[in-house]
């Protein structure tokens, strides 16, 4: 075992990984869990669509206006969120099955962006619309929550700079705040 010599190491070298530092973020992209994942998502891609084209616009059609109005755009923002989750998880796949570099995938031309989004309506209203909607929404959400923060924890170990996801919290409090003006 070494002495401590009494000198303080910098924070460039304490900083920086050994060479033989296991990147655990890099092997769970690789691993089960990883291949769980991408099941649970695009399953999810297939069962929301599925739903919406078939009992979920029959559904639509029997709602009064203003929650056919919220039906349409939860709708929308959920096709949307669950496009940019496929997107990532295929991207993803390609990393891992080597037919794309990291670096590439980090790219401006190939880089997904996850952008946060929330219910497209307030609290009352999101409880009028067909529970199966509901339900595909806040499992969407929780899944892009996932991939985010996965998305994110790559990123910075891959050392390019990257902000750490937002938390609803976080999101709410800037929307009150530009509401309002403060």
């Amino acid at each position: 075992m070494g002495r401590y010599d009494g000198s303080t190491p910098s924070l460039s070298t304490a900083a920086e990984p050994a060479a033989n530092t296991v990147s655990f973020i890099h092997k769970l992209a690789a691993s089960d869990a990883f291949k769980s994942l991408f099941r649970e998502g695009m399953s999810l891609v297939e069962e929301a669509a599925a739903y919406l084209d078939g009992p979920g616009r029959e559904e639509s059609r029997q709602l009064p206006r203003s929650v056919a109005l919220a039906y349409a755009t939860e709708s929308m923002r959920l096709t949307t969120r669950l496009m940019q989750v496929a997107s990532w998880l295929l991207l993803q796949r390609a990393i891992n099955e080597g037919e794309m570099t990291t670096a590439q995938a980090l790219s401006e031309k190939h880089r997904v962006r996850l952008a946060e989004q929330d219910i497209a309506c307030d609290a009352d209203l999101f409880e009028q619309l067909p529970p199966a909607l509901r339900q595909f929404s806040l499992k969407s959400l929780r899944l892009q929550a996932r991939v985010a923060h996965l998305d994110w924890s790559m990123t910075a170990a891959n050392g390019f700079a990257a902000a750490p996801p937002r938390s609803a919290v976080a999101s709410q409090f800037e929307r009150l705040q530009a509401a309002f003006g403060r």
